[in-house]
Protein backbone atom coordinates (compact mmCIF):
# COMPACT_ATOMS: atom_id res chain seq x y z
CA UNK A 1 0.00 0.00 0.00
CA UNK A 2 1.21 3.24 -0.78
CA UNK A 3 -0.15 6.52 1.26
CA UNK A 4 0.46 9.82 -0.67
CA UNK A 5 0.97 12.67 1.61
CA UNK A 6 -0.57 16.27 0.10
CA UNK A 7 -0.21 18.43 2.64
CA UNK A 8 2.96 20.89 2.01
CA UNK A 9 3.41 20.82 5.47
CA UNK A 10 2.49 18.38 8.52
CA UNK A 11 2.12 19.46 11.91
CA UNK A 12 1.01 18.27 15.06
CA UNK A 13 -2.86 17.74 14.28
CA UNK A 14 -2.07 16.95 10.94
CA UNK A 15 0.53 14.02 12.01
CA UNK A 16 -1.71 12.67 14.46
CA UNK A 17 -4.30 12.30 11.87
CA UNK A 18 -1.80 10.19 9.74
CA UNK A 19 -0.43 7.77 12.51
CA UNK A 20 -4.44 7.52 13.07
CA UNK A 21 -4.82 6.71 9.16
CA UNK A 22 -1.57 4.45 8.78
CA UNK A 23 -3.00 2.46 12.46
CA UNK A 24 -6.21 2.09 10.42
CA UNK A 25 -4.95 0.74 7.39
CA UNK A 26 -1.72 -1.04 8.11
CA UNK A 27 -3.11 -4.13 9.99
CA UNK A 28 -4.39 -5.42 6.89
CA UNK A 29 -2.47 -3.75 4.13
CA UNK A 30 0.93 -5.19 6.10
CA UNK A 31 3.26 -3.53 4.17
CA UNK A 32 2.69 0.40 3.61
CA UNK A 33 4.91 3.42 2.05
CA UNK A 34 4.21 6.79 3.15
CA UNK A 35 4.98 9.04 0.35
CA UNK A 36 6.63 12.46 1.24
CA UNK A 37 7.08 13.60 -1.63
CA UNK A 38 5.14 16.69 -1.31
CA UNK A 39 5.85 17.54 1.90
CA UNK A 40 7.94 20.55 2.62
CA UNK A 41 8.14 20.32 6.42
CA UNK A 42 7.62 18.43 9.55
CA UNK A 43 7.07 20.31 12.95
CA UNK A 44 7.95 18.77 16.31
CA UNK A 45 4.50 17.37 16.99
CA UNK A 46 4.61 15.04 13.34
CA UNK A 47 7.67 13.70 14.23
CA UNK A 48 6.75 12.54 17.11
CA UNK A 49 3.71 10.88 15.82
CA UNK A 50 5.92 9.23 12.92
CA UNK A 51 8.42 8.05 15.67
CA UNK A 52 5.22 6.97 17.60
CA UNK A 53 3.78 4.90 14.69
CA UNK A 54 6.75 3.61 13.55
CA UNK A 55 7.77 2.06 16.69
CA UNK A 56 4.46 0.74 17.07
CA UNK A 57 3.88 -0.88 13.33
CA UNK A 58 7.73 -2.63 14.26
CA UNK A 59 6.43 -4.06 17.17
CA UNK A 60 3.56 -5.09 15.83
CA UNK A 61 5.72 -6.64 12.87
CA UNK A 62 4.43 -4.66 9.90
CA UNK A 63 6.80 -2.80 7.35
CA UNK A 64 6.29 0.95 7.34
CA UNK A 65 8.67 2.81 5.10
CA UNK A 66 9.25 6.22 3.99
CA UNK A 67 9.96 7.56 0.87
CA UNK A 68 10.79 10.68 -1.37
CA UNK A 69 11.68 13.29 0.89
CA UNK A 70 11.77 16.84 0.31
CA UNK A 71 15.33 18.30 0.62
CA UNK A 72 14.26 19.76 4.20
CA UNK A 73 12.31 16.91 5.61
CA UNK A 74 15.43 14.56 4.92
CA UNK A 75 17.40 16.76 6.51
CA UNK A 76 15.18 16.69 9.14
CA UNK A 77 15.61 13.08 9.94
CA UNK A 78 19.03 13.10 9.28
CA UNK A 79 19.58 15.92 11.63
CA UNK A 80 17.53 14.02 14.44
CA UNK A 81 19.47 10.68 13.42
CA UNK A 82 16.14 9.41 12.42
CA UNK A 83 17.74 7.77 9.03
CA UNK A 84 18.77 5.07 11.40
CA UNK A 85 15.77 4.35 13.10
CA UNK A 86 12.67 5.09 10.12
CA UNK A 87 13.52 2.82 7.01
CA UNK A 88 14.16 5.98 3.97
CA UNK A 89 14.31 5.36 0.33
CA UNK A 90 14.95 8.44 -2.44
CA UNK A 91 11.55 7.14 -4.82
CA UNK A 92 8.44 4.92 -4.10
CA UNK A 93 9.44 2.24 -6.00
CA UNK A 94 12.64 1.80 -4.26
CA UNK A 95 10.94 1.79 -1.40
CA UNK A 96 8.33 -1.20 -2.86
CA UNK A 97 11.43 -3.06 -4.45
CA UNK A 98 13.03 -2.73 -1.21
CA UNK A 99 9.69 -4.14 0.27
CA UNK A 100 9.54 -7.06 -2.05
CA UNK A 101 13.03 -8.35 -1.67
CA UNK A 102 12.89 -8.40 1.79
CA UNK A 103 9.55 -10.42 1.57
CA UNK A 104 11.44 -13.00 -0.76
CA UNK A 105 14.37 -13.22 1.86
CA UNK A 106 12.21 -13.91 5.09
CA UNK A 107 9.88 -16.46 2.72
Amino acid sequence: MVLRCQDRAIFRSEGRALAGLISEVLPSAKRMVVDLAAVGALDSGALGELVMIHMWAEAAGYALTFASPSDSVRGLFESTNLVSVFDVYASVDAAIQAMHQEQVQSA
